[in-house]
């Protein structure tokens, strides 16, 4: 029986990552999915399975394919993980089309000198190092059939900076001149690659950036952010471009930020 293609999408199990799987899914991609926490991509298997399951009784096809998941369970932080993880996974990853470097964090808005070093590392680790190591280890499938497609997901504190954001800011403008330069590398080549910048977007973020739900919550207090679901779209717009196409980078602000520093908020009556 034929394979659908396969994507691989890190930070699967909440926020953008999660909107994406079903997405993809819905566009009739294979799901190798990873996280760390393994109940939250359990739940999401299981949604889309019942999605799928909805999709298949609409179908005017017959013989249309349900998304298959599989999850891995691991952090993008340690590469000795990840190898166990894409060794055991060797045969399914043959027919592997598209890597969705989703996973990762901010942590405080302090300035630099009062940053604890464990959360520079975990930003750095996570967000670059961690992007690294898994396409590291992914191009090799995505090279041996010279086709696919690498979406990074960057920020807009990928090409502006603020206040509070040294590090944070440090991590996504390398993950722009990671995706840069990766093209040219993979110059000659069919394989597309994508930095996709987003600005305010309400979810998990900022609840592990602060470890606090309430000012979480008040980084969108009277206005409207982007969701996750804005930027699924967005990704799944530029990986159903013709394989002649290649979006180089999607830089999205919900319509109240108008600059990574400038945001319209109604006033509280």
């Amino acid at each position: 029986m034929s394979q659908n293609p396969l994507a691989f999408i890190s930070g699967a199990s909440s926020g953008i990552g999660r909107a994406t799987a079903k997405m993809l899914a819905a566009q009739g991609f294979d799901l190798l999915l990873m996280a760390r926490r393994e109940t939250l991509l359990n739940e999401l298997k299981n949604e889309i399975e019942q999605l799928n399951k909805q999709n298949l009784m609409n179908s005017q096809n017959p013989l249309a394919r349900p998304a298959q998941v599989h999850l891995m369970v691991g952090d993008v932080a340690s590469f000795t993980n990840i190898q166990k993880l894409i060794a055991t996974h060797q045969s399914l990853l043959s027919h592997l089309t598209l890597v969705v470097n989703n996973a990762g964090l901010a942590k405080g808005s302090d300035p630099l000198h009062k940053n604890s070093i464990s959360d520079i590392d975990q930003v750095i680790d996570t967000n670059v190092k961690g992007l690294l190591y898994l396409t590291h280890q992914l191009l090799p499938y995505l090279l041996n059939n010279n086709n696919g497609h690498i979406v990074n997901l960057g920020s807009v504190a990928g090409r502006w900076t603020y206040p509070g954001g040294t590090v944070y800011c440090a991590s996504k403008y390398a993950v722009t001149a990671i995706t840069e330069a990766l093209r040219q590398d993979l110059h000659g080549t069919n394989i597309r690659v994508t930095n996709i910048e987003p600005g305010m977007v309400e979810s998990e973020f900022s609840v592990v950036r602060f470890n606090d739900e309430a000012k979480a919550k008040s980084v969108y207090a009277g206005m409207q952010p982007l969701t996750p679901d804005d930027i699924a779209e967005c990704i799944g717009w530029c990986v159903s471009r013709p394989t002649h196409v290649n979006i180089q980078e999607l830089v999205i602000y919900p319509t109240q930020q108008s600059a990574i520093r400038q945001v319209h908020r109604q006033t509280q009556k």
